[in-house]
């Protein structure tokens, strides 16, 4: 139950961010809850689709996507206040992220896939609907650039996957890895921890 609702929590704050992201680049409407559902529902629809797990996860929710087709148009009314709470925003965003890596992990579980698989599972569902924004926007794939995200993500289908290994009952281990997750998360966000860039320049012939 708490993960359900997390999840709503989540997806709405995902589909925010992408109706934000539209707005810079003047979409119309149907832009706004195309990147807004993108955003929010997109990790999951490329998980599913790359394991075989059907209905996909807003086929067979479909309220999932009216969540988040509502929420993008809600903030091109609301955009200067979502603005303004920003901090509010990167707090949910960072909930979202945990909850969708744990049920990244949980979808491949069930397929009875290996853990490598599971913890892919878990970064996929956690980070691909930032990188759709960022490619239907044409902006710099944010996931990939700034604090810790994606490792946030890997990080948490690791201990995921680990605790359910040694037996650890499951709502310890979910309620462990969205605190351990949400606090890394926050850190880095905190700190501006992030991992080392590489940075080639081709030299000129």
């Amino acid at each position: 139950m708490l993960l359900s609702i997390l999840y709503i929590i989540g997806i709405t704050a995902e589909a925010m961010t992408g109706a934000l992201a539209a707005g810079k680049r003047h979409m119309d409407w149907f832009g706004v809850m195309l990147v807004a559902s993108a955003t929010a529902i997109g990790g999951g629809t490329m998980r599913d689709i790359l394991l075989g797990h059907y209905p996909l996860g807003w086929v067979a929710h479909p309220q999932y996507l009216v969540i988040t087709c509502v929420a993008g148009l809600l903030t091109t009314v609301l955009g200067k206040w979502v603005v303004r709470f920003h901090k509010i925003f990167i707090i949910l965003d960072a909930i979202g992220l945990i909850v969708f890596s744990i049920i990244g992990c949980q979808v491949a579980i069930t397929m009875g896939l290996s853990p490598i698989i599971c913890v892919v599972a878990a970064v996929i569902t956690g980070v691909f609907g930032g990188l759709l924004r960022d490619m239907i926007t044409r902006s710099k794939p944010m996931v990939l650039h700034k604090e810790l995200y994606a490792s946030v993500s890997f990080l948490a289908g690791i201990i995921y996957v680990t605790m359910l290994h040694f037996n650890v009952p499951a709502d310890t281990t979910t309620l462990v890895t969205l605190v351990v997750g949400f606090g890394l998360r926050m850190a880095a966000v905190f700190f501006s921890w992030s991992l080392p860039v590489f940075n080639f320049e081709e030299a000129e012939v």
